[in-house]
């Protein structure tokens, strides 16, 4: 199968899509503004390192629009009732934050070290994608200052940037295992 080809497309964005699905059951609730710590936003911005903007932005739709008749949310939540409360925002982020990760993650040198930063850096631009729609929807929904609306997510940084790790060493090793995912052949 040619790597662009639109079954491989499919098959890729469905397994990211139904791993995000299944990550719905880690769901711990923390803070007072309503949002949990969740593994869906780490799986998403790993569809991204994995898949590329184009595909990881698919899985984030996919997610969003099954979402829309079936409880695939942290929580058993549905996206329409995700973007009625204060976890709008991320909802939003979900979609755009798989895609701007995949963007910068494609664009990772062959070596491995230059390969491992420039996904860190794919996975943290990708989370402050989350993290900033998300104070954004938590101003709009919530009716919170920009300031803490803001500070809602610190309590999340430490247990988000363990799950950067991870995501990042399961990319690299998918990588490393499957050179062709970013056009590339095995060295």
């Amino acid at each position: 199968m040619k790597k662009n080809s639109l079954a491989t497309t499919i098959a890729y964005v469905a397994v990211f899509t139904a791993l995000v699905i299944v990550l719905a059951f880690v769901s711990i609730p923390i803070g007072s503004a309503g949002v949990p710590i969740v593994l869906q936003n780490a799986a998403l911005i790993l569809a991204g390192l994995i898949l590329g903007s184009k595909r990881g932005g698919y899985v984030g739709l996919l997610f969003l629009f099954l979402g829309l008749a079936l409880p695939v949310l942290a929580g058993g939540g549905t996206t329409l009732r995700a973007l009625a409360g204060p976890t709008a925002g991320y909802i939003i982020g979900y979609v755009l934050s798989p895609a701007v990760a995949g963007a910068i993650a494609y664009r990772s040198p062959k070596n491995k070290g230059g390969m491992a930063v420039v996904l860190a850096v794919a996975a943290i631009v990708g989370l402050a994608v989350q993290y900033i729609c998300g104070a954004f929807g938590l101003m709009i929904r919530s009716g919170l200052e920009i300031g803490p609306a803001f500070a809602a997510q610190l309590p999340f940084i430490p247990v988000d940037a363990g799950k950067l790790v991870v995501a990042v060493i399961i990319a690299l090793g998918v990588h490393a295992a499957f050179p062709d995912l970013m056009g590339r052949k095995a060295a």
